[in-house]
């Protein structure tokens, strides 16, 4: 309940909304979201083979957003180098969409995720995205690149090389960019950000970027990633060490999906004899306090989907170098693209001062350890707004 009232309370606070928020109604909303997004990994390899039936013509809006009595309208953004995001805008069950009297939310989701349907995945009382509009915010939901929801490239095939050829930086300097600057001129409003693991990845990078943050009015970040190299999940460090990002490139395989059969063998030979993995989503979060087993099957009728191989390259150099940096492509390469032999680093200090941060994370976490949020906190200008659960 804690982390819940904090984290609204902070964006209702900062806009000066004349509302009182009741803690009870939005406690469990903050934990279905943190937890919804890691559920994407079934405890049981066998069963990310299911997956619902899709007719590729519904829109994210049709399928969770209206159903649920809520307005939403679809809009494509396009980056600058060629793809096609999708962003839906979410207004209350009693609101006006062209009438929003709310500050825009961005809300954006993390990795293997469908799109911005982790944020509407549970309840109306218990998905943040409801909750938010609920409460007279502007809603905008992302959907990056590669995603179920967004729509493609201008020119390239999703079957392609070229087409998976993207990182989390990427998805930091196009596609957050352009989608809160979309926004800023849709609204003409500054944004409130909200990321959870990758998002926040891709948030934290974008904020160092003047042209970004002057859009921004304040940030929320759930289970915070700039660094990695204190990761702890078993099975993402037996990865790391087999090399596996490696080896899939190697392959030529540029797309990652956890529902194919290669990447399901993948994990089998993991899992097999080095790994307890009877419970999997352990072995990649952490122990999990909280988990609502009975929503799993929903789960997966809309995750794991699948990411680029090159971003969880990317990830695991920021696991072995201890970095956060743009994507290292070797000393001759990197000389090339950056002017050095090292890829540059996202410089945390460059996040103004006066931008208000709110950060909540777990003792228990595997991915967001808190050796690694406590590396972020200290190059950080500013002191973030925090919530941390020992045992969470």
């Amino acid at each position: 309940e804690k982390v819940s009232s904090r984290a609204l309370n902070y964006l209702r606070d900062r806009y000066d909304m004349r509302r009182s928020l009741s803690s009870s109604l939005v406690v469990g909303a903050i934990f279905a979201l943190l937890l919804r997004e890691i559920s994407a990994v079934k405890t049981d390899v066998s069963n990310l083979r299911r997956r619902s039936p899709d007719d590729g013509t519904r829109s994210l809006c049709s399928h969770l957003i209206r159903p649920n009595g809520y307005p939403c309208t679809e809009h494509t953004v396009q980056t600058k180098d060629g793809y096609l995001l999708a962003l839906q805008r979410v207004s209350s069950r009693n609101g006006n969409l062209r009438v929003q009297c709310g500050p825009p939310v961005l809300l954006v989701h993390g990795l293997f995720m469908q799109g911005g349907d982790a944020w509407f995945l549970d309840s109306t009382e218990e998905s943040l995205g409801f909750i938010l509009a609920d409460y007279g915010f502007d809603v905008w939901v992302a959907n990056v690149r590669g995603t179920h929801w967004s729509h493609g490239h201008v020119t390239l095939s999703e079957k392609s090389k070229g087409f998976w050829d993207w990182s989390w930086q990427d998805l930091a300097l196009y596609d957050l960019a352009e989608m809160i600057c979309f926004i800023n001129l849709k609204t003409s409003s500054k944004i409130f950000l909200v990321g959870h693991s990758q998002g926040t990845i891709v948030s934290l990078a974008a904020l160092t970027q003047p042209d970004v943050v002057e859009m921004v009015e304040a940030a929320a970040l759930l289970s915070p990633i700039s660094y990695l190299d204190h990761i702890t999940a078993p099975l993402v460090r037996r990865m790391v060490s087999m090399h596996l990002d490696q080896m899939v490139l190697a392959l030529g395989i540029h797309q990652l999906n956890f529902r194919s059969n290669v990447l399901i063998d993948l994990i089998d030979s993991l899992c097999d004899g080095h790994l307890d993995c009877n419970d999997l989503l352990t072995a990649i979060t952490g122990k999990n306090c909280c988990f609502n087993n009975s929503r799993v099957d929903f789960y997966l009728e809309n995750e794991p989907h699948p990411s680029s191989a090159k971003n969880i390259h990317h990830l695991f150099q920021m696991i072995r170098q201890g970095t956060f940096s743009q994507y290292d492509y070797g000393f001759f390469k990197n000389l090339r693209l950056y002017g050095q032999t090292k890829p540059p680093a996202f410089d945390l200090t460059r996040i103004p001062k006066s931008l208000p941060l709110w950060m909540s994370y777990g003792g228990n976490d595997a991915l967001a350890d808190v050796i690694d949020v406590q590396h972020t906190l200290n190059e950080l200008q500013s002191t973030p707004e925090l919530v941390y659960l020992e045992n969470y």
